[in-house]
């Protein structure tokens, strides 16, 4: 009787044990300086993980305006297209994803794309922590000289660079990550950190949360992103207008047997219906394009 109550208590100690444990590590988004609101226009910088992010805010309505220079890697890459897009939203997103730059030799002038043009013609080089937060400063600074209650969020891209090695696309990213938080630190009151890099590879390290050539992460990644950006950026006013608007976008995605019949036909004019009137009730938060 004495072994088998032992056992019993061994059994509910190990049960309480495991009812406590984590099993894996929860990354912490720190809030903000300010909320997303519904509507709100959004302007996205950077690698081509700025183009996941960007696309998951435009399939909620959002007008967001994304890369639209092309994909760029780098901070020199991400001041560019500030320097000749004129829109000035309230809200920035850069998503740096490498600190290598390539000059064409024969101006010296750093490229945003090497056109498919012979490799000899450009030099590879790698900026400095310094040079990386001088740009991206270049860039906020006037961000901010346009919109002067403009936020910019900074993240550094979660996929590797092969190409550099391994070893090399950490240090890589540890430049970015020096630069960033140099600049959070200076002005943290308009400047803030999204950790996508540590909720990859610290939160999700785990293969199926990548594409099949295990670099890109996977469509469930980036929705996971956008859960976490959701709960600490948005506003409960933004949060309630996700929640009206999934069910139409639900019904959009349906896909019928017979699209050419009236019954569809009916549908979609409600749908559509629904559509406007929801928009109708939120646009007045931000009735002008950016």
């Amino acid at each position: 009787m004495l072994v088998l109550w032992i056992c019993r208590c061994l059994l509910v100690g190990c049960k309480s044990v495991v009812a406590n444990m984590e099993f894996r590590t929860v990354v912490q988004v720190d809030a903000p300086g300010f909320l997303v609101e519904p509507l709100e226009p959004i302007l996205f910088v950077g690698s081509c993980f700025a183009d996941h992010i960007g696309r998951r805010f435009s399939e909620e309505h959002f007008p967001v305006t994304v890369n639209p220079y092309g994909v760029m890697y780098n901070p020199a890459s991400v001041l560019h297209t500030v320097q000749r897009c004129d829109v000035s939203p309230r809200i920035v997103f850069f998503t740096l994803g490498t600190n290598h730059i390539y000059r064409l030799k024969e101006t010296g002038e750093i490229v945003d794309n090497c056109q498919k043009r012979p490799q000899r013609l450009f030099q590879e080089e790698e900026l400095s922590v310094d040079q990386c937060s001088d740009y991206l400063l270049q860039a906020i600074e006037l961000i901010r000289q346009r919109n002067t209650n403009a936020h910019v969020v900074l993240t550094v891209s979660p996929i590797r660079y092969a190409k550099y090695g391994y070893h090399g696309s950490q240090l890589s990213k540890a430049t970015l990550l020096l630069a960033v938080n140099k600049l959070v630190s200076l002005h943290p009151s308009f400047i803030h950190y999204f950790p996508a890099y540590e909720i990859v590879l610290d939160e999700l390290r785990d293969y199926r949360f990548y594409q099949p050539d295990m670099l890109h992460p996977s469509d469930q990644t980036v929705e996971y992103i956008w859960q976490q950006l959701v709960d600490v950026y948005f506003s409960n006013h933004a949060k309630t207008f996700l929640k009206e608007w999934k069910p139409i976008k639900e019904a959009y995605g349906h896909r019928p047997f017979h699209p050419e019949s009236d019954e569809y036909q009916i549908f979609l004019a409600q749908t559509r219906q629904k559509e406007q009137n929801l928009l109708a009730r939120y646009s007045h938060n931000f009735s002008s394009p950016i």
